[in-house]
């Protein structure tokens, strides 16, 4: 099955920044850009992973990273009509200031596990970006075949089985992160001051 094209919006609030004069430090973020995933992106992409999971064998069940994993690990279990979903709760990201994402990590926690070694189960989330998280989970679970839709270089390595992979500096927004509003078009806005 050839790979699906992706077409990724750009978000430009980032991507303009200009790097700090040398001898000054980074900013607290390693993220220079954005990329938005639409519904219908992370739709076609959890089909696409479906199709390669289900080559790959029969499961026993899902167990979702949450939160993140909760949505694709729903829809792989539609696709590969898996009724069995588990989930590992563990905390890495928390909310940023006046309701933001937060894009530094902090102290990882585990609020639920399961039992076992992950034998015969899927282990589905939305991305693996530092593979801080994914280390974690691949200690508790060894054996679980690890899938996500997205991946990063640095943690890659940690996965099993991914659609698609993005530059380490990309911060990623999936769908349940933005808001849609109306835009004017360009002639209409005011130049600013």
């Amino acid at each position: 099955m050839a790979p699906l094209s992706f077409r990724a919006l750009v978000y430009p609030s980032m991507a303009n920044q200009p790097a700090p004069p040398p001898g000054q430090p980074a900013t607290a973020t390693p993220y220079r850009d954005e990329i938005i995933i639409s519904w219908p992106e992370l739709h076609r992409d959890a089909r696409y992973l479906s199709r390669v999971l289900h080559g790959l064998g029969d499961w026993k069940g899902i167990i979702a990273i949450t939160r993140g994993g909760l949505v694709p690990a729903a829809l792989v279990a539609r696709e590969l009509e898996l009724r069995l979903i588990d989930t590992v709760c563990v905390v890495s990201y928390e909310q940023g200031s006046a309701g933001a994402a937060d894009k530094a990590q902090g102290e990882l926690r585990w609020l639920k596990g399961v039992e076992g070694d992950g034998d015969g189960w899927l282990l589905i989330d939305d991305l693996v970006d530092t593979g801080r998280t994914a280390r974690a989970v691949r200690e508790r679970l060894p054996k679980a075949h690890f899938a996500t839709l997205y991946a990063k270089p640095a943690g890659r390595p940690l996965v099993d089985t991914f659609v698609k992979e993005f530059r380490q500096e990309k911060w990623i927004y999936f769908p349940w992160d933005i808001d849609y509003t109306f835009v004017s078009p360009i002639r209409q806005q005011r130049d600013p001051p």
